[in-house]
């Protein structure tokens, strides 16, 4: 085996369709197009979507849900994380936790949520905190900031 003997598999390589070369080669006169109708024009484009006329999918589906344009979305994390990954005196701001890449931007909003076991004193600054977050952080000496 060498470079000399690779060829494709077969039927991975054809020739282009010429079309409008005649009757002979089976895609003369309409060039494969048809008769008539938009599709058998030069410049023709149909829109994304479109289905032949037929009602398009995305207007055919009903509409479902609702979706609330003032709704808050927060970026979480759990007391384990800020355990593992901080030690005891730190400062946790969102600035950090971005640096640190456990949250995707430093603009986003905060909620410490209270999976796991913190044993070190951190102060923390979110936007909010669950009720057992804020427990388990002053039970272990540390501290609680509400960013406004």
């Amino acid at each position: 085996m060498d470079l000399s003997n690779l060829k494709p598999p077969k039927g991975a390589k054809h020739a282009k369709k010429r079309v409008g070369r005649g009757q002979g080669s089976g895609n003369g006169k309409t060039a494969g197009r048809g008769h008539k109708g938009a599709q058998s024009r030069s410049g023709y484009s149909f829109k994304r979507g479109f289905e032949g006329g037929q009602m398009p999918l995305h207007r055919r589906v009903p509409k479902r849900g609702f979706t609330n344009p003032t709704r808050v979305e927060y970026e979480v994390i759990n007391l384990d994380t800020l355990g593992e990954r901080f030690d005891a005196g730190t400062v946790v701001t969102l600035e950090l936790l971005a640096e640190r890449r456990l949250v995707s931007g430093a603009r986003s909003r905060l909620k410490v949520l209270g999976r796991g076991e913190i044993g070190k004193a951190l102060t923390v600054r979110a936007h909010r905190f669950s009720g057992t977050a804020a427990e388990k952080i002053a039970a272990a000496g540390g501290a609680t900031e509400l960013i406004a």
